[in-house]
C-alpha cells in the first residue's frame, strides 16, 4: 500500500488556540472529578438574558429555521445599521453589513476580502491569539509591534508608522483589548487614524468588548473618522456583552466593495449564520441594555477584586484594565524559581505548575505574544475567583529562587 500523501502545509503550521486547548484540558480534568478552577475562557458566567432566549425559542416555534440571505436577514442588518449609527457614529447601510458566525468569523472574512499573498498585516502585542494565525491563513505575513505595561499596552502613531512597508495591507486594531483590557482614548485613535489615512491601508477594528468598559474610560470607534471611513472594517457581535458565546453571531460593517468580497467568500464557505441566532441577536440589539449594564457592573467589581489580590502577591504586578474581562499580570520575577520539584523557567511552566499543583487553569502570555505575563479571565463567578486566587497565592508562596 502506498503511503498517504501529506496534509496541508499551511494548516499544519498554524498554532492551536491555547485558550481553547487549556479550557478543554480544564474541562477534561473536571470530568475526572478534579476540582479545577478555570480562569481561561473569555466567556461570561451569566446566562443569556431571558428575553433573548425567548426570542430564539419563538424563532424555532415560528419555523424561522431555513436559510436566510447569505449576508443575514434584512431586519437584523437594519438593526445593526441603526446600532452603528446610534452608538458608534458609523454610517453603514444594511447592504454594507455582513452577518457571520461570530466576530472571529467576521475578522477572517475581512482578511480574506482584503489580503493577497505576501501582504503584511500589522498586529500589536499582546494580541488576541487568533490574529497572527488568521493572517497566515490568508497567505499574509503578520508584523508584530510589541508593547508593554509601561506603555499601557498601547501602540503610538509613531510606532505604527515605523512598522509600515510597501507590503502593508491592513492593521488589526482591538480596543477594549483582549488580553490586556486596555482602552485607547479618542485622541490616541485620531492620531493613529492620521497614519492610516496617509498611507491608504485598511484597519480592521475589533470592538467586541465595547460595552464592557469601566470607570471614566469611553469607547470610540475608529471608523467614525471620516478620513478613513472607506478604509475601516468594524467588527462586533453579541457573544460578550449579551453572554451569547454559543449562539455564534458576529457582524461587520464596511465599504460595499469589502462587504461584497467578504460575502462571496462566506457564501462559498458557510453561507448564512444560524437563522435562530440571527433572530435572537435582532432582539438583543433592539432591546434596552439593562442586563448588559448589570453584567458590566459585576465585572467591574470582580476586576477590582482580582487586581487588588494579584498586586498583593510577591513578585507579581498587575495593571488595572479599563475594559473587557481579563487581567494580564507580569510574572517573570517568578521565572528561575522552584518548589523543590517543579522548576519554573517561563510562562508555560508557570501555567502548567498552577494547573498541576494548584488545579487552576490560566493561559501563558506567550500565546498572546508576551512571555513575561499570564492571562486570567474574571468572567468566572466571584466564588471561583476567590478560590482561584487563593490557590495561586499558595502555589507562588512555595516557589523559591
Amino acid at each position: 500500500m502506498k503511503q498517504r500523501r501529506p496534509l496541508s502545509q499551511k494548516t499544519t503550521a498554524i498554532a492551536e488556540s491555547q485558550t481553547l486547548a487549556l479550557t478543554a484540558r480544564a474541562a477534561a480534568m473536571k470530568r475526572e472529578g478534579i476540582d479545577v478552577i478555570s480562569l481561561t475562557a473569555g466567556e461570561p458566567d451569566f446566562p443569556t438574558p431571558e428575553h433573548i432566549k425567548r426570542a430564539g425559542i419563538s424563532a424555532i416555534e415560528g419555523n424561522f429555521t431555513k436559510y436566510t440571505s447569505n449576508n443575514g436577514f434584512h431586519d437584523l442588518r437594519e438593526a445593526i445599521s441603526n446600532k452603528f449609527k446610534k452608538e458608534n457614529d458609523l454610517q453603514w447601510e444594511p447592504q454594507e453589513i455582513l452577518v457571520s458566525s461570530g466576530a472571529k468569523h467576521s475578522i477572517f472574512n475581512a482578511l480574506q476580502a482584503i489580503c493577497n499573498p505576501g501582504d503584511e498585516v500589522i498586529i500589536t502585542a499582546p494580541y488576541w491569539v487568533s490574529y497572527p494565525e488568521m493572517a497566515k491563513l490568508v497567505d499574509a505575513k503578520p508584523i508584530v509591534i510589541n508593547t508593554t505595561d509601561e506603555s499601557g499596552f498601547k501602540v503610538s502613531a509613531k510606532e505604527l508608522r515605523s512598522a509600515l512597508s510597501l507590503k502593508t495591507k491592513a492593521f488589526i486594531f482591538n480596543s477594549p483589548s483582549n488580553p490586556t483590557g486596555m482602552v485607547y482614548t479618542q485622541e490616541e485613535i485620531e492620531d493613529i487614524a492620521k497614519v492610516i489615512a496617509d498611507v491608504g491601508i485598511y484597519v480592521i477594528s475589533d470592538e467586541i468588548y465595547e460595552h464592557l468598559i469601566y470607570g471614566n474610560a469611553k469607547h470610540f470607534s475608529i471608523g467614525s473618522i471620516d478620513a478613513i471611513r472607506d478604509q475601516t472594517v468594524t467588527v462586533n457581535g453579541v457573544s460578550k456583552a449579551f453572554s451569547m458565546t454559543g449562539w455564534r453571531l458576529g457582524y461587520m460593517g464596511a465599504h460595499k466593495d469589502i462587504i461584497g468580497n467578504a460575502a462571496k467568500f462566506q457564501g462559498q464557505l458557510t453561507s448564512n449564520a444560524c437563522s435562530i441566532s440571527q433572530k435572537a441577536a435582532l432582539y438583543a440589539l433592539t432591546s434596552p441594555l439593562d442586563e448588559v449594564r448589570r453584567m458590566r457592573d459585576e465585572f467591574e467589581r470582580r476586576r477590582d477584586y482580582i487586581v487588588g489580590e494579584l498586586n498583593a502577591l510577591d513578585r507579581v504586578t498587575c495593571t488595572k484594565p479599563k475594559g473587557a474581562f481579563y487581567v494580564f499580570p507580569r510574572v517573570d520575577e517568578l521565572y528561575g524559581s522552584s518548589d523543590g520539584t517543579f522548576a519554573i523557567r517561563n510562562d508555560v511552566d508557570l501555567c502548567e505548575y498552577l494547573l498541576v499543583e494548584g488545579n487552576v487553569a490560566t493561559v501563558p502570555g506567550g500565546a498572546f505574544g508576551a512571555e513575561k505575563y499570564i492571562r486570567l479571565s474574571y468572567a468566572s463567578s466571584m466564588e471561583e475567583l476567590r478560590k482561584g486566587i487563593e490557590r495561586i497565592g499558595e502555589c507562588f508562596d512555595k516557589l523559591r529562587s
